[in-house]
């Protein structure tokens, strides 16, 4: 069975911690491999690495720098199968949707890496009596990313782009409940020695590593509460944060719409990787003059997902991370009904092994509820009948979260008035729009610090300036 390893200056080694917790398959809740708790010593070492690499590391050019990115997404490309693989064994994502986000991821990252060549890492500002003003962009130095289970590889690849190019050196810890992948991506990228470190582990891992006063930055992706203690961990080392955090996203469906139509594109946007995204459609809000046959559809939608194991072809929805994920799913059903809400299709625990719950429909919500207020994660699509648009605007507005939100419209007014929704990114009439020109910044208690773009490469530097003036 293996034993995963840190890497740390390029050297494979054992964790200086002795506890070991058991990776287990989902699907089958098979023992998969075991991963180390973390520690204190782990963190140090690897910081350590960093910290010494950087200077080599900035001085290479930026042209070097990109090419070396190039590389690593054609390696990705080459081996999507294989990592996706890796992440349906330990969180169970179908092995072909996995496959087509790791094979954007490296898109992806090849595109954060081009946008370095248009950032102004210096630029001069003339000023008075021949005095020029030089304003240079400078590497922060050793950087932390931080990244959550629902998508392993990606959330790394989307982080250490903009932070390499730009001349930073990064230690990753993954989370502990989906180790494997990113594990094998650092072995398939063998970075230069201390330029990417990997650290394993939980909490002993996470929270030294978002503490150590020799990282500049800390990028992480995970729930409210622990943003909340990377966040003030940072500042209280006066050091900077990115954090993206839960989401408890809105869809709000206008009268005109195609009701068919516009049911498929939230039912993905809902079940999609068992609806363990931050953006996944987690409340509802169809004007009523269409409620009827969209609801009608989407719980077809629902009933029509194939619920199985994820390497085969034929499953659309694979099981949740593990069983602490769907005792919360579950829970938030629950609760539910118990306040007077009816389950149109799902909502039951299958039988036999395997972390898996079933594509559900709930109707007769409102905000008492948990699966209203509360991120839930999981495959649930709570619908709410309002009576205008206006209303569908404002209740999805009434959240304190602020990732993202989806509005479906023909209205050219409704899509002006749809801006002012309180989100990081407004999605209209297609999710999950848009490209590596994005740039958004989450509202709310779902997190802080600008990402995509340019803005990516504002966070990774240090402006600095340099006034000349003419001698004598």
């Amino acid at each position: 069975m293996q034993t995963l390893q840190n890497l740390i200056a390029g050297t494979w080694r054992e964790s200086a911690g002795k506890t070991l917790h058991d990776l287990v398959d989902p699907a089958t809740e098979e023992l998969v491999a075991h991963w180390p708790g973390g520690s204190d010593e782990d963190v140090d070492a690897a910081v350590r690495a960093a910290v010494d690499a950087q200077p080599e590391w900035a001085a290479r050019t930026l042209t070097e720098r990109i090419e070396l990115l190039h590389r690593w997404s054609d390696t990705i490309t080459e081996h999507a199968s294989e990592l996706a693989e890796l992440e349906c064994r330990e969180m169970g994502k179908p092995v072909g949707l996995g496959r087509t986000f790791i094979e954007g991821a490296a898109l992806g990252l090849r595109a954060a890496a081009d946008q370095a060549r248009s950032y102004a890492f210096e630029q001069s500002v003339p000023g008075p009596g021949g005095s020029t003003t030089r304003i240079v962009r400078r590497p922060l130095g050793a950087t932390a990313v931080i990244t959550p289970w629902n998508f392993p590889v990606p959330m790394v690849l989307g982080a250490v782009g903009p932070l390499l190019a730009a001349g930073n050196t990064v230690v990753v810890k993954p989370s502990e409940r989906a180790p494997l992948s990113v594990v094998r991506l650092c072995e398939l990228l063998d970075p230069p020695p201390g330029v990417l470190n990997l650290v394993l582990g939980d909490a002993r891992a996470g929270i030294p590593l978002a503490e150590h006063e020799d990282v500049r930055l800390v990028h992480f992706t995970g729930s409210v509460a622990a943003g909340r203690s990377v966040g003030a961990a940072a500042g209280a080392r006066l050091h900077r944060s990115v954090l993206e955090l839960g989401g408890k996203d809105p869809v709000v469906v206008d009268a005109g719409v195609d009701p068919v139509r516009t049911a498929a594109a939230v039912a993905f946007g809902a079940f999609v990787n068992s609806g363990q995204i931050c953006t996944s459609m987690e409340r509802i809000y169809v004007h009523r003059a269409l409620a009827e046959p969209f609801i009608e559809a989407l719980v077809a939608q629902a009933a029509g997902q194939v619920l199985g194991d994820g390497r085969d072809e034929r499953t659309t929805l694979g099981p949740l991370v593990d069983r602490r994920q769907r005792d919360l799913v579950h829970g938030h059903v629950v609760d539910a009904v118990a306040r007077g809400a009816t389950v149109r299709t799902g909502g039951a625990v299958p039988e036999g092994p395997g972390f898996f719950y079933p594509a559900t429909v709930l109707t007769g919500v409102d905000e008492s509820m948990a699966v209203l207020r509360e991120e839930t994660f999981g495959p649930l699509a709570p619908v709410v009948v309002v009576d205008s648009f206006e209303e569908g605007l404002d209740r999805a507005a009434r959240s304190q979260f602020g990732l993202a939100a989806t509005v479906y419209t023909e209205d050219a007014d409704h899509i002006t008035a749809a801006e002012r929704l309180p989100a990081g990114v407004v999605w209209v009439n297609q999710w999950q729009g848009g490209g590596p020109e994005r740039l958004y910044e989450p509202a709310g208690v779902s997190g802080m610090g600008a990402t995509g773009a340019h803005a990516a490469y504002d966070a990774a530097t240090r402006p600095v300036s340099v006034h000349i003036a003419k001698a004598g």
